[in-house]
């Protein structure tokens, strides 16, 4: 979501998805509902939220860094955002990306009115795009890859919006889920590829649109099905809703990340249980990789549902063999080495009780630097376990994510470096085992991977990068011009 540095990941050992967003349409409370519906996306993004509201005169806007709870902390703050309609977003920023220029929804006023967007996704074009909108004269306020889309149905040459709207996406390679507001309209949409998630619901005459489900589920509204990949839903404020399909039919590649990780367990993702697939990866990973053992420790809290498939498929007891605190706020600055130690001590605590003398089954969600996972086995060394072996519920991350994910350089990635012995003696497990990726597509349902049309996007674990990355391909190429290593730029 950020033109600068759209890849670093500053301060974790974790992939993590970028934003969410919620919108409303046809209900007084409007705001007060998009905030409530954002407090159950936190998870989605955790440094910034927005909101933008529709009275049918005026756009009326509030925007901060941090929790939801913290900048909408005052029930009497949406006296400021009257209307029936309103949008909302929560984000992670990566490196260059902090302030409150890049917090959306992102507002303009356009020839035909004021338009906002709020954006879940990565356009990977946008660098390209944003200099030929510079050379052409454009200003750009942010350096968020949305701003992009504001310019191009700025000068898009079509004569309604919705028209110079369907242009502007054409023109776009990548992932997207936005949500949009005019003086008479939301417009929600999704990429042709459903790379990232939409959802719709009612509450009474309103209409609801979110990331995930649970977001329906917290503001009370009753789902109704999801927004379809290449799909543009138009409610008006007259409570008319059309349906447009621009794209044409192309094959979905939702994210399957979003089951392993980035969603709420209890979400439903493309009509399955979020919780039920991940206990089911953990089924297929004591299949697959089965060890001799006498206890399945989850890593809290994403490790959890596979843990008890885990469990449940090896007779393995399981158990709580590492305690987390919800009470530990992200570490921004980290000296020294025994400081970031010390962090993640402060997240995570060994159950010694529990595993002293024990052969431990570790399952977590993925390994992506392996400084956690090498920092957690120790942690179970330390408390007495006898054996520490690591089980991953995913693939081995071995490529970078250009669609939305706060990925780090492909050469910072460990299994981009080692193969799976070498990643074992890197996190000084006595074995370590992933998920195949077939085993992953069994757990979502289907009889394993199509090579030949992949039905979700798993970039990260395969490289097959569904859309054209021409930002990456120019950098590439600058990089050859100047002799630098292109590991250092994917």
């Amino acid at each position: 979501m950020n033109l600068t540095h759209p890849f670093l990941d500053a301060d974790g050992d974790k992939l993590r998805e970028e934003c969410g967003v919620f919108g409303v349409i046809g209900t007084k409370e409007a705001a007060a509902m998009a905030a409530l519906g954002l407090h159950a996306l936190q998870h989605r993004g955790q440094e910034a939220v927005g909101i933008v509201s529709w009275d049918g005169k005026e756009f009326f806007a509030r925007r901060g860094i941090g929790h939801v709870a913290q900048v909408f902390s005052d029930n009497s703050i949406f006296n400021e955002l009257p209307g029936e309609m309103a949008s909302g977003h929560v984000r992670y920023s990566t490196t260059g990306g902090s302030g409150l220029r890049n917090v959306q929804p992102l507002h303009a006023d356009l020839a035909r009115g004021g338009f906002t967007i709020a954006h879940n996704g990565n356009i990977s074009n946008a660098m390209h795009l944003k200099q030929e909108l510079v050379n052409k004269g454009a200003i750009f306020q942010s350096t968020s890859d949305t701003e992009v889309i504001i310019h191009l149905i700025a000068t898009s040459r079509y004569p309604t919006l919705l028209d110079r709207f369907v242009d502007a996406l054409r023109l776009v390679e990548g992932a997207y889920s936005l949500i949009c507001m005019t003086t008479k309209r939301m417009i929600a949409c999704r990429d042709p590829l459903g790379i990232r998630p939409l959802v719709m619901g009612r509450i009474g005459d309103a209409v609801v649109f979110a990331s995930e489900t649970v977001a329906l589920d917290v503001v009370g509204a009753i789902f109704e099905r999801e927004v379809e990949p290449g799909e543009l839903i138009e409610v008006r404020t007259d409570g008319r809703i059309t349906s447009h399909r621009p794209f044409g039919p192309i094959p979905p590649r939702l994210c399957i990340f979003e089951h392993v990780y980035f969603s709420r367990p209890d979400s439903v993702m493309g009509g399955r249980s979020v919780y039920d697939v991940r206990r089911r990866i953990g089924e297929e990973l004591a299949i697959e990789a089965p060890v001799e053992a006498d206890l399945v420790v989850p890593v809290p809290d994403s490790g959890m549902p596979a843990a008890i498939g885990f469990s449940q498929q090896s007779g393995i007891p399981f158990g709580l063999g590492i305690i987390r605190s919800h009470y530990v706020g992200r570490t921004f600055i980290q000296p020294s080495d025994g400081a970031r130690h010390a962090d993640v001590k402060r997240k995570h605590n060994a159950n010694r009780a529990l595993v002293e003398g024990k052969r431990i089954v570790l399952i977590d969600d993925s390994i992506v630097r392996g400084t956690t996972s090498m920092k957690i086995v120790q942690m179970m060394r330390d408390a007495g376990a006898a054996e520490v072996h690591m089980r991953v519920a995913s693939p081995p991350t071995m490529h970078s994510c250009f669609y939305g994910v706060d990925t780090p350089e492909r050469h910072k990635l460990l299994a981009a470096r080692m193969d799976v012995q070498e990643m074992a003696k890197f996190i000084v497990a006595d074995s370590l085992a992933f998920v195949s990726i077939d085993g992953l597509y069994r757990a979502v349902g289907e009889p394993g991977r199509n090579n030949d049309c992949p039905q979700h996007c798993d970039a990260c674990f395969s490289g097959d990068y569904p859309t054209a990355l021409t930002d990456l391909a120019d950098r590439v190429e600058q990089a050859a011009q100047l002799s630098l290593p292109v590991g250092k730029v994917a």
